[in-house]
């Protein structure tokens, strides 16, 4: 291995979310957290080189993105994911939240239903809510230990003011990396109902060992062109601070509706660092990201051996892609403000508690394995002690 996941990388007194928040978020700074989306690994050295060589030059004046910024994506996205796109397809958003909100004005109107599949990253909610629009439950649904989509209650639910489905492909929090039939089905559901795809695929290159990525969009032309896609390197290299994203759409039409927003809002500018990073990450971070995977498939699979052997009364769901992991906890018993304060003031272990994820998310646990492995070591011999005192 080239890159040391091994090695902490210290956190607090930088402004950083994840650790200096802690008190606010759980009332005590003493947990471990594994909480919000970010890596507790550092920056891959080809993206920090690339950064200092730019900070160097020592003036930061207004900028545009070059030509190598729009090829790197292209080059990525085709060798990592067999999808060909076109440099014209790629437009700039400073995130991929903020890219939800922008779909929502841009393709949709008040008092019209946006899908959402829940358990799901909690921000699809407010870019529905926000705006005036209504949310549409689609719930996910749990077979043989996997969470699959409901089809036939999708259908049910649509009427003729069901405008748009924000799908989490990979998903987040329950970790599927979508099958390429399970992406067919629903995206023939929605072409049948003229029901446009927002796909946020801000995971997509985060697939643990023996699974695979399909982009929504690369199912075929007409699929293409009745979706959106939302991708950025934030999660895939840990660089969430340099708010660089792209949403790519074929469609001109829809294109040229979401560079309204975007345009209006003033928004397309960007940053220096943001899209130095990107490319270094894109045209770079090939060998790297294979050993993260690795590494995170190793942190996966000792969480799952340590609660079947220590900690029965918590079932993880074997995660596809991401490198979070649902924890299945309905066997202690409690309630989701009881499971985050047990987690909290027993164990001493920040996470997300599942019920903000959405209907059926109550007594999960979503925990971040982003970290080196005694980390997450420590973070298990914790719940182990936490559990047995209740048992």
């Amino acid at each position: 291995m080239d890159w040391n996941f091994d090695e902490p990388a210290p956190r607090e007194g930088t402004n950083c979310t994840k650790y200096d928040l802690r008190k606010e978020v759980f009332g005590t700074g003493d947990v471990i957290p594994m909480w919000v989306a970010d890596m507790d690994f550092n920056t891959p050295d080809f993206i920090v080189n690339s950064l200092r060589e730019r900070v160097n030059h020592e003036i930061y004046g207004y900028t545009f993105r070059p030509a190598g910024y729009y090829r790197s994506i292209i080059d990525w996205v085709g060798l990592r994911h067999s999808w060909n796109i076109e440099k014209e397809w790629i437009t700039f958003c400073p995130g991929i939240v903020p890219a939800l909100n922008f779909c929502t004005l841009a393709f949709t109107e008040p008092g019209d239903n946006i899908i959402v599949q829940p358990p799901v990253y909690f921000p699809f909610f407010s870019a529905v809510l926000a705006h005036g629009r209504k949310l549409n439950y689609n719930l996910l649904k749990e077979s043989n230990g996997q969470w699959v989509i409901d089809y036939e209650s999708l259908v049910a639910s649509i009427d003729d003011r069901t405008k748009m489905i924000i799908i989490s492909n990979p998903h987040n929090p329950v970790g599927r990396a979508w099958k390429k039939e399970e992406l067919m089905h629903l995206a023939d559901i929605c072409i049948e109902k003229n029901i446009l795809v927002l796909s946020d695929e801000i995971h997509c290159d985060l697939v643990l060992p023996g699974f695979n990525h399909t982009v929504f969009a690369s199912l075929g032309e007409k699929i293409a062109n009745n979706t959106i896609t939302c991708i950025a390197p934030s999660k895939t290299f840990n660089l969430a601070g340099l708010s660089t994203s792209s949403v790519i759409i074929s469609n001109p039409v829809l294109r040229k509706s979401f560079k309204r927003i975007v345009d209006n809002l003033h928004i397309d500018g960007g940053n220096i660092f943001g899209t130095t990073a990107s490319i270094a990450a894109y045209t770079q971070g090939h060998q790297w990201l294979g050993e993260l995977m690795e590494y995170l498939d190793e942190n996966v699979g000792f969480v799952i051996d340590y609660c079947d052997k220590m900690i029965p009364e918590i079932i993880p769901v074997r995660p596809e892609a991401t490198y979070m992991i649902w924890l299945d906890c309905r066997q202690l018993g409690m309630n989701g403000k009881e499971l985050q304060n047990f987690f909290v003031t027993q164990a001493g272990v920040g996470m997300n508690e599942g019920s903000t994820f959405g209907p059926g998310g109550e007594g999960f646990m979503r925990m971040n394995l982003a970290a080196p492995q005694k980390t997450i070591i420590k973070a298990m011999q914790q719940i182990e002690k936490a559990v047995t005192t209740i048992r």
